[in-house]
């Protein structure tokens, strides 16, 4: 048993690898630059509970981390609480995409608009990962995306912001995790009655031990070949901008010495680490024939499988990096250990050969063990995951509350409102208030446009304090995402389009008269309570005839009683606005106090209307729009467009109508 008084207990760090076959455990501390181990212990799956990094049957892998933290609390007579843990890179999923946005041409361009083009980015990503997997359900989690080119108007640019353009675009990479990962390491950990101290990335993990803080400044990448995937991260600037895996691997390796040399698989996977040790491998086929074969054929027979995992990995490295090849790599895992592997990926990366190495058992040289042979590439990522919880500045997932709900996001570095937005699939669409969309139509041959209403900006609160989608988000705040609220296209009648336009006047024996504009919408009759809708063709005519106009005003007079102006003039005469008119007759009670009209004059006349009989009197005259006085056939509610139709015919509202005539209205 070792002793635990070196330090005190709360200083311990407790660590779970809980990988696709085996759960390595390693309890430490850290003692000035040195991480010392003093617990260690591996147990392995006894059924596929985990496939390719996800937990399939929480209860076996929750009986698996118990056996380990059992295990190590005997060694060290300690009540294990708290554990750090890390999601396995290999569920990751990156997707590479190009979206572009139209903008009004005459705004400079503002950081939401570019927010906005970056959020439509991560949605389009997830959709295609979604997509991949056949999965409509939002399952998977943005924890992690770079923008690598931004364009206006097609031409590339490095910041977009004060520029002016009709179109902006950009080039986003984006990584995801499903989200059930998290939430099933979770309950594992809860099973074993552990509190989860800290959550990573695996590949986070890894790049804290074989890659040094102050050279994450270079854009450099890690390659861990593991059995079943290669796992690849991205560090520059400090920070690592991106993740990937590709599944081919050291199985692969494996599994092609099983085919050339006839031996199961645990004899092929013995070879196969013997290859960078030993001159000479000795075997045993199946069918009991031994073999005694140079490491130098085998590694000439592997060469194919070893290209085609270089030619893999280069091309996934350089798609999560922009199209291009990091300055440096380091090769973590077994796979890698091959001879000549790293001047194979050199090749196909086109860099030097220097610059693609191995990071093995050196990288553990701060590692102080109890058992030499813990120290090994397999306790990268295991150490790695108590490292990062030994770092008590920050915490690789934290907890917020979002619209009252509370979720564990991914603490890249810098996590800001926009990462939670991405997390939530917050829609680019309701990010920035758009106006409503405009109203064109056509007023007398002459295109009219009316302005939609300003929508309501998006609302981001952080504990109740308004801020911008850049501001950095810190644990258990409390966010409020509110959308945006579009503008409506504007409601606009046709008395209110024409409002500008000169009223329709009269003089008749010095008496002022106005009356209404005549309206037509797309050639059929109307009325100015109309709703234009968008292209319609509006019509507002001012031309009225003589007859017209002393119809309207009930005055009754022979055609040669007629002055306009001063001038005798035909009944069928067009009106000019402002014209006079001179009667030398006798007008309608209406017109005039003296007169007394003969009830002789007045006309009954029986018409079908809609298939029922309609009976109008009072009037010497009728024209078509006495109707409306006469049935229930609401003008105010427009319902489309009005069809008069007289005995078949189309008929305007001024047209004579009889006794007997056969007339349909509707709305068409």
């Amino acid at each position: 048993m070792i002793s635990t008084n070196v330090v005190h207990f709360k200083d311990y760090v407790f660590g779970l690898d809980i990988g696709t076959r085996s759960i390595v455990g390693i309890v430490g501390y850290k003692d000035k630059e040195k991480f010392h181990v003093i617990g260690h212990a591996i147990e392995k799956h006894e059924t596929r509970a985990m496939i390719d990094g996800q937990i399939h049957d929480i209860q076996k892998v929750s009986e698996t981390v118990n056996k380990v933290k059992v295990r190590l609390e005997k060694q060290l007579n300690i009540q294990l609480s708290k554990v750090c843990i890390a999601a396995a890179g290999r569920v990751l999923k990156t997707c590479q995409v190009h979206v572009e946005e139209t903008i009004p041409a005459t705004d400079s361009i503002k950081k939401e608009m570019i927010y906005a083009l970056e959020l439509k980015g991560i949605e389009e990503a997830h959709r295609r990962i979604q997509q991949e997997i056949d999965q409509n359900d939002n399952l998977y989690h943005c924890v992690g995306y770079s923008v690598i080119k931004y364009f206006l108007n097609d031409y590339a640019m490095t910041s977009l912001e004060g520029h002016k353009g009709s179109r902006i675009g950009a080039d986003l990479i984006a990584t995801f995790l499903p989200g059930e990962v998290v939430d099933s390491l979770y309950a594992v950990i809860q099973n074993v009655g552990l509190e989860v101290a800290h959550l990573t990335l695996e590949p986070i993990a890894a790049i804290q031990v074989a890659i040094p803080e102050q050279y994450r400044l270079l854009n450099i990448a890690l390659v861990d070949i593991g059995a079943g995937t290669s796992d690849i991260a991205i560090t520059k600037e400090g920070s690592i901008v991106a993740y990937g895996m590709i599944p081919f691997a050291g199985d692969e390796i494996t599994e092609q010495i099983v085919h050339t040399h006839l031996v199961d698989f645990q004899t092929a996977e013995n070879m196969k680490l013997k290859l960078g040790k030993n001159r000479t491998i000795t075997f045993k086929d199946i069918m009991g024939i031994s073999h005694k074969i140079e490491s130098k054929v085998i590694i000439q027979q592997l060469k194919p499988t070893l290209e085609r995992l270089a030619v893999e990995i280069s091309h996934k490295l350089k798609d999560l990096n922009g199209g291009k090849s990091t300055n440096a790599v380091f090769c973590v895992g077994g796979g890698g250990l091959i001879n000549n592997f790293t001047t194979l990926l050199a090749k196909n990366l086109s860099i030097a050969n220097e610059r693609v190495a191995l990071r093995g058992i050196e990288v553990l040289d701060h590692i102080d063990v109890y058992e030499k042979r813990i120290k090994g590439p397999d306790m990268v990522t295991p150490i790695g995951i108590c490292l990062t919880g030994l770092e008590a500045h920050r915490n690789d997932f934290i907890e917020v509350w979002v619209n009252g709900e509370k979720i564990r996001i991914f603490d890249h570095n810098h996590l800001t409102l926009m990462d939670v937005a991405a997390y939530k699939g917050f829609n680019h669409k309701n990010l920035i208030a758009r106006r409503g969309k405009d109203l064109v139509y056509k007023l007398n041959g002459e295109n009219k446009k009316a302005r939609g209403s300003v929508g309501t900006p998006a609302q981001m609160l952080i504990n109740e304090e308004q801020i911008g989608l850049n501001h950095v988000i810190r644990p258990n705040d409390k966010i409020t995402l509110i959308s945006a609220q579009h503008g409506q296209p504007p409601e606009l009648t046709i008395k209110e389009s024409i409002k500008a336009l000169e009223p329709i006047t009269y003089y008749i024996d010095g008496k002022r008269i106005e009356l209404p504009y005549k309206i037509s919408v797309n050639g059929m009759p109307n009325t100015d309570d109309y709703k234009i809708n968008q292209d319609d063709q509006v019509e507002a005519m001012n031309s009225y005839t003589v007859k017209e106009v002393l119809e309207l005003s009930d005055i009754h007079i022979k055609a040669n009683d007629i002055y306009v102006n001063n001038k005798q003039t035909s009944i069928d005469t067009l009106l000019l606005i402002g014209d006079h008119i001179e009667t030398h007759s006798i007008s309608s009670e209406k017109n005039s106090l003296s007169a007394v009209e003969d009830p002789s004059s007045k006309n009954e006349i029986r018409i079908n209307v809609n298939n029922e009989e309609v009976l109008l009197k009072d009037k010497k005259d009728y024209v078509f729009v006495d109707i409306f006085d006469a049935i229930d056939f609401n003008l105010n509610h427009p319902k489309g467009q009005i069809t008069c139709l007289l005995n078949g015919n189309k008929a305007s509202y001024l047209e004579n109508i009889k006794d007997g005539d056969i007339i349909k209205v509707f709305w068409a």
